[in-house]
């Protein structure tokens, strides 16, 4: 059992949320929540009893915090998008050089001997040669050559670096899908709450989706529990895209074209005018992962499947069909007609 743990990223809410829920743990000493912005007054009341402290782990400092906190656990919660969005180039500093200081720090401190990251499955990548399932073993066709995919290759990389150096440290990286759920804000979520969800034109791309209550269990027990080791967490199951914006009730907007460039100008001007480029790649192509290991080696089943973390999300929004699914149906069912007398 971890007695101080370090939790970085308490400003958004995955960091936020695991800080209390590690605070309220039996035999957890001592919960450090680490950002360069204090945390909302929402988020402060979900960090319960961790306290907060300000500082920007892309400064040498943080290995001072480390040093005299007496950490001997550190949660790299900061990387990835799941809640504010973020300048690219913050964005990747605080992923790439703040991971590098503060798995330095890590090094450098004998007391440290838990890391756990929190990543993402789009270090896979995403496209048309992709098989059809990623085990953790899998080499990816394209390697992310840009974009927050191409940051958590970096950063898995200074992991598997500082495994090398400290093979006294257990390292566990927890690979996610794309988080949602009712009380997350991300490029995912708000893409689903358009009235009119654009697509491309003659894909309809896989997708496999994690509920954030379930990933914030697989990093609690990940801090408390020895699980070392590279996982995929993700729900069980897919949605494919047309699915997915019928049970939110949307419409979707196909956009000509059969690649991902021609939604970029759809969605400009649009709330999802940020959007980044592998995010787009995963909405064209898809991308699904095995937890086999996840299940048999952690031993962890995510409660929500994909359907269901996805309705999940759909209900706490109240997202309300702009047309009944009925006519959707009806619609689907007059096209399905129309084409099969068209193939005669």
């Amino acid at each position: 059992m971890p007695d101080v743990v370090l939790v970085t990223g308490v400003s958004r809410f995955i960091g936020a949320h695991l800080a209390g829920r590690l605070a309220e743990s039996p035999g957890v000493g001592r919960v450090l929540g680490v950002d360069v912005v204090p945390p909302s007054p929402e988020l402060s009341r979900r960090m319960g009893g961790a306290e907060f402290v300000r500082a920007d782990i892309r400064h040498p400092l943080i290995a001072k915090i480390v040093s005299e906190a007496r950490v001997d656990t550190v949660v790299q919660a900061s990387t990835g998008s799941d809640g504010l969005p973020t300048a690219r180039t913050a964005h990747r500093e605080m992923s790439v050089l703040g991971t590098m200081r503060l798995m330095a720090a890590c090094q450098s401190s004998p007391r440290v001997r838990k890391l756990v990251l929190k990543s993402t499955s789009a270090v896979y990548g995403a496209s048309p040669r992709d098989p059809a399932v990623f085990t953790e073993d899998t080499a990816p066709r394209d390697l992310p050559s840009s974009g927050c995919a191409k940051d958590a290759v970096e950063v898995e990389g200074y992991a598997r670096g500082l495994g090398r150096r400290r093979p006294d440290m257990d390292i566990t990286v927890l690979r996610f899908t794309d988080l949602i759920g009712p009380r997350i804000d991300s490029a995912l979520t708000r893409y689903f709450s358009l009235p009119l969800v654009p697509t491309i034109l003659g894909r309809d791309a896989r997708l496999q989706l994690l509920h954030t209550e379930d990933a914030l269990t697989a990093l609690q027990r990940a801090t408390l529990e020895e699980h070392p080791g590279v996982f995929n967490v993700g729900g069980d199951g897919v949605l494919m895209l047309g699915q997915a914006i019928r049970r939110a009730g949307r419409v979707p907007s196909p956009v000509p074209g059969v690649a991902v460039p021609p939604l970029t100008g759809f969605l400009r001007g649009t709330n999802l005018s940020g959007i980044s480029a592998e995010q787009l790649e995963l909405l064209n192509f898809g991308r699904v992962v095995d937890t086999t290991k996840l299940r048999e080696r952690f031993g962890f089943v995510p409660r929500w499947t994909t359907q269901q973390a996805f309705d999940d999300f759909v209900r706490g929004r109240g997202l309300r069909p702009l047309v009944s699914p009925e006519r959707i149906r009806e619609a689907e069912r007059g096209l399905g007609r129309v084409v099969s007398r068209v193939g005669r």
